[in-house]
């Protein structure tokens, strides 16, 4: 039950990167398809719309034809604004949710048909739909909260006043209903299952690690989040197994694959707390994380020793870690992606180098990224 609370909390604290499943969709090339769906959108909502003016159990009154042409107008807006124009922001996104969250049921309480006028709520669950890829799960749940509330409005207007059916209670219990099995019970677990399916692309089957792609998803955000918190800056630790294609060659693939299992292990439990780590490749790992209290270099030698000290294995496995900074102000005034990049760079650098240096050995590339500092705080020799 604890894991399950656990991958619950997970995806209610995920932030999605908006960006980045922008650039997924147009380096597959759906990003074109996607806009045209998204625009027929709003094309059917102005269709629905100029409908329900046009029957006689439609609108009434000037307020009604008034919000009705306002609704039509903002319906025409979102299908020019996808077909016409490139994707908007995430910002921007936000904004034409909330203004289609407003003017969907706003229509519906000019309907002259207070059923059909709290029915038409449904169309909520298409803005959710959008919400459901696009954003993360505390807008979808700000979304679904308002689409239960308004048709809870609804439904009371239509128990209150509904010349047909007077004041049936059980009809209006079942329209609350059908937008709770459409909201509530279906919205959130795809959410859920879009989430966990895409967390599953990101990381590696092997060690659970994040793999590549996982690591490009959460890194710009994770080192720009703390930047301006009380951290000292942020750091890269690249480390790499030494000699572990003669231990393949040796022992075999599945042993390989439990060295990389175990080293994985070792890096969680050495790994600062909040740090994030990746299997970067083969045998490459990386750690990425806020610095505090300690030095890069205290941490990287720790990572060293973790993997050091799997004593259960018939051969002794090292690595060779090389560790790169950059300090708060520095992430502040480069842009994410550059210093993010500059990072990696630097420290696959400093990893290569204490490779040199016969492995096992942990190499600090120099703050400034002028030169390469290194110092080689323990080897036990070639590993």
């Amino acid at each position: 039950m604890s894991s399950s609370r656990s991958i619950v909390r997970a995806w209610w604290r995920d932030r999605v990167d908006y960006r980045w499943l922008l650039d997924t969709f147009e380096s597959h090339h759906a990003l074109g398809p996607m806009r045209i769906m998204v625009g027929f959108g709003g094309a059917v909502l102005l269709v629905i719309t100029v409908l329900s003016a046009l029957s006689r159990a439609g609108v009434t009154g000037t307020g009604g034809f008034v919000v009705s042409g306002l609704v039509a107008a903002l319906a025409a807006a979102w299908a020019v604004r996808w077909w016409f124009f490139s994707w908007p922001s995430q910002a921007e996104s936000l904004i034409w949710v909330a203004l289609a969250d407003i003017a969907s049921p706003a229509n519906c309480v000019f309907e002259q048909n207070r059923l059909y006028g709290a029915l038409g709520a449904i169309l909520l669950v298409v803005i959710g739909g959008y919400v459901t890829i696009f954003h993360g799960p505390r807008v979808l749940a700000l979304h679904v909260g308002w689409s239960v509330l308004m048709v809870l409005l609804l439904s009371v207007r239509m128990v209150l006043g509904d010349q047909e059916f007077g004041r049936d209670y059980a009809l209006a219990g079942a329209v609350v209903l059908i937008m709770v099995a459409a909201t509530v019970v279906v919205l959130p677990p795809l959410h859920f299952c879009h989430w966990l399916l895409r967390r599953d692309a990101l990381s590696d089957p092997l060690t659970m690690l994040l793999n590549r792609r996982g690591l490009d998803y959460y890194l710009s955000r994770f080192i720009t989040s703390g930047a301006t918190r009380d951290s000292r800056g942020a750091y890269v630790i690249t480390l790499d197994l030494d000699r572990f294609k003669t231990v393949n060659d040796t022992f075999g693939h599945s042993f390989g694959d439990e060295v990389l299992v175990g080293t994985a292990d070792r890096l969680r439990g050495a790994a600062p707390s909040g740090a994030v780590l990746a299997r970067n490749g083969g045998e490459e790992f990386v750690v990425v994380g806020h610095l505090y209290e300690e030095s890069v270099r205290m941490i990287a030698e720790r990572l060293r020793r973790g993997v050091e000290a799997m004593h259960d294995l018939p051969v002794r496995i090292t690595v060779s870690v090389g560790g790169a900074i950059s300090d708060t102000e520095q992430l502040l005034s480069q842009g994410a992606e550059q210093a993010i990049h500059k990072l990696l760079r630097r420290s696959d650098i400093a990893m290569y180098r204490a490779k040199r240096l016969g492995g096992n050995a942990v190499v600090i590339a120099d703050p400034e990224g002028m030169s390469e500092g290194s110092e080689r705080l323990r080897a036990s020799g070639p590993a």
